[in-house]
């Protein structure tokens, strides 16, 4: 985050893995240059902000937390639970995507399991610390978008700069740690129960995704990413759309977004307004919408 995005992390000491980018959370709330909370524009100024359609939603808070995550190492095996499940465990429901903005050489996902896998077969990797090889492997490159349902294990090998769009929730069940400890010299505590209720084991081999030709990358029941690199108008008045910029920088409405900064338009923001303007042909960017 330092290093290819420009980002001021608080201290040179701490490894910062996380940036909590557009996030209605208790614990991490984003918030206006006017002084105004996520959550407040959610609760109080929903049609103005997120449009008519998204008016009725039940949602309580804003429903899509964004994160630029950077790995220097090999993150944890890990499982969410999918909604069927997540009440039971005392957790949220998780789906999430991974946009990959840098990948160095040889770095890897992990996703999902190796063909033949049985609950059994994982129990048993479990007991013998062989997690690492009974789920499937794919060689990460920059540009590369995977889908990660609720319910899919997968892990984020080191080398990876990700931007991350994910149902709003922060439950996350570790269930394989590489047999090592953590930062304070003791192992990271596991979620081996509430992982083994959560993980789909049918879910064999997949692959990144195809991006069509308008962009998509991903569009499912939480959110619709798209990426561009083209100028033109974004959305339509009455719509809201949140921008990530993942390379280069663009011009909004008169403001000026480089790697790393996010921006939601107002559904109230006139065309006009939205047309979006790259620097060079270096610049991309997402664009990310919730379904109604």
């Amino acid at each position: 985050m330092e290093t290819l995005l420009g980002a001021a992390l608080p201290d040179a000491t701490t490894p910062f893995g996380e940036a909590w980018a557009i996030s209605d959370r208790p614990e991490a709330q984003s918030v206006t240059a006017a002084g105004l909370s996520l959550h407040e524009l959610w609760t109080n100024h929903r049609e103005a902000i997120f449009g008519k359609a998204l008016l009725d939603a039940k949602n309580p808070t804003f429903p899509l937390l964004m994160k630029i995550l950077d790995a220097c190492d090999d993150l944890s095996i890990q499982v969410h639970p999918p909604a069927s499940m997540a009440a039971a465990l005392k957790g949220e429901p998780k789906t999430e995507m991974w946009f990959i903005a840098h990948s160095d050489p040889g770095a890897k996902i992990y996703a999902g399991l190796k063909p033949g896998v049985t609950r059994e077969r994982f129990e048993t990797a479990l007991q013998n610390g062989t997690v690492a090889e009974v789920v499937h492997v794919i060689e990460a490159r920059t540009g590369d978008c995977l889908f990660i349902p609720s319910g899919r294990v997968h892990a984020i090998g080191a080398g990876l700069l990700i931007y991350e769009i994910q149902q709003n929730s922060d439950t996350t069940y570790r269930v394989f740690d590489w047999n090592r400890v953590g930062l304070d010299g003791k192992p990271r505590a596991l979620h081996v129960q509430e992982s083994m209720q959560s993980i789909d084991f049918a879910d064999f081999e997949p692959q990144v995704q195809q991006i069509e030709a308008d962009g998509t990358l991903v569009k499912c029941d939480y959110f619709d990413v798209r990426l561009c690199d083209q100028a033109g108008v974004v959305g339509e008045t009455g719509e809201c759309v949140t921008l990530a910029v993942v390379n280069g920088q663009i011009s909004v409405s008169g403001t000026i977004l480089k790697a790393s900064d996010f921006a939601l338009l107002p559904a109230c923001m006139d065309a006009k307004s939205r047309q979006v303007t790259p620097a060079n042909a270096a610049s991309q960017w997402l664009e990310i919408r919730i379904p109604a």
